[in-house]
């Protein structure tokens, strides 16, 4: 048999033997833990290097260019009928600073003298330009903005108003010129050519 102390010997070295193996081990996993988060942060620079916008692009692609504004026509449908109805208040405005003071309304016709009076002058081409001005306004909103006319919204809404007033007014000057061009004597006409008058511009002032 052999001796005790030999087999204890043999024990002890093989003991330490496995604890060296278990210890080189630990030192081997360990290893490899520390390498991990070095590893974690390469790539996480690569990625954000990667969602990093190239430094050097032309400025054609880095920023996109601004687009003009837009700026509306000036000359429109509506733009037209706003501008003849401009035109056919300064052709009344122009009328009645031209009237003649020889002129007589209501009664006082009856009694005015029945002389000859001119009916070719400035006086009455303004009134008849301003009449054709109406009647050409009134034409144009009718065929442009009918649509927008509507009943059933009542006398109140500001676009039926618009186009009675418009209506309205324009056949009151056009009656108004009608009889004076027709009369050669003086003729009561000017208060339902200028109360016309009135009835168009307060259906411009609704509108615009």
């Amino acid at each position: 048999m052999k001796p005790k102390s030999s087999i204890k010997l043999k024990r002890a070295l093989a003991g330490l033997c496995v604890l060296a193996a278990s210890g080189m081990a630990h030192a081997q996993d360990a290893a490899l833990d520390l390498s991990m988060p070095t590893e974690s942060k390469a790539s996480h620079s690569f990625i954000l290097a990667a969602n990093d916008a190239p430094a050097n692009l032309p400025a054609s692609v880095t920023s996109s260019s601004p687009k003009a504004e837009f700026e509306p026509s000036f000359f429109t449908a509506d733009n037209l009928h706003q501008y003849m109805g401009f035109a056919t208040l300064a052709l009344v405005a122009g009328a009645a600073l031209s009237a003649p003071g020889e002129g007589c309304e209501g009664a006082a016709c009856a009694t005015a003298p029945k002389q000859p009076r001119q009916t070719n002058g400035t006086h009455a081409q303004l009134a008849k330009a301003a009449a054709a001005m109406a009647a050409f306004t009134v034409t144009d909103g009718l065929l442009t903005y009918w649509k927008d006319f509507h009943m059933e919204d009542g006398f109140s809404d500001p676009d039926n108003l618009h186009v009675m007033l418009g209506t309205v007014g324009a056949a009151m000057m056009m009656y108004a010129v009608n009889k004076s061009a027709n009369s050669k004597t003086p003729v009561s006409h000017a208060g339902i050519a200028e109360l016309g008058g009135v009835a168009m511009a307060v259906a411009v002032k609704l509108t615009w």
